[in-house]
């Protein structure tokens, strides 16, 4: 007679978690870039993935969040979805110049400079920078459309923000929702 099959262990959560999210459809008014507002379409996506992050469980701790008008926006809306009924739950939010218009690495690196004391963070940022650094990560072609998210687990600490080190664990657009 063979034993009983054991149940498998329950998975621990990832050390880390990354999500990166696009800032949701721009409108192209005569402005600086920079102060480019959310077109209609962005002010609907943008709740919907709110929606979608709290729906899996995907609190932030910590935003890093570029200076840009639309991505400050697209925060605006996202958090009034992720809101939890108690005070307190809201992360602390960072508006980063460095993350407008950055490559790739400077993004990665704005990551790795975040504290230890932070296990989930939030960056919303800018194409091309934003989707290079996912299909990085994911060693693998991402598309990266307006408000779309990929969420990473990484095992050790933001300096581990390799793409050997990390898992894409969930990716979504408002089109998928």
């Amino acid at each position: 007679m063979t034993p009983a099959a054991q149940p498998p262990e329950p998975q621990e959560p990832a050390a880390r978690r990354l999500i990166l999210l696009r800032h949701a459809k721009s409108d192209w008014p005569d402005v600086p870039d920079a102060e480019r507002p959310l077109a209609k379409r962005g002010r609907r996506a943008a709740p919907r993935i709110g929606r979608w992050l709290h729906d899996q469980g995907y609190q932030p701790d910590v935003v890093i969040c570029s200076t840009a008008l639309r991505t400050r926006q697209t925060w605006d809306l996202v958090a009034a979805e992720l809101s939890g009924p108690e005070p307190g739950q809201s992360p602390q939010v960072q508006f980063e110049p460095r993350a407008y218009a950055a490559s790739a690495l400077a993004l990665r690196f704005l990551v790795q400079e975040l504290p230890a004391r932070y296990r989930s963070a939030l960056l919303i940022a800018h194409n091309p920078g934003l989707a290079e650094l996912a299909a990085s990560l994911a060693q693998a072609p991402v598309s990266f459309p307006t408000a779309a998210v990929a969420v990473f687990e990484l095992e050790g600490g933001w300096a581990d923000l390799w793409p050997a080190q990390v898992r894409l664990a969930a990716a979504v657009t408002p089109a998928d929702l």
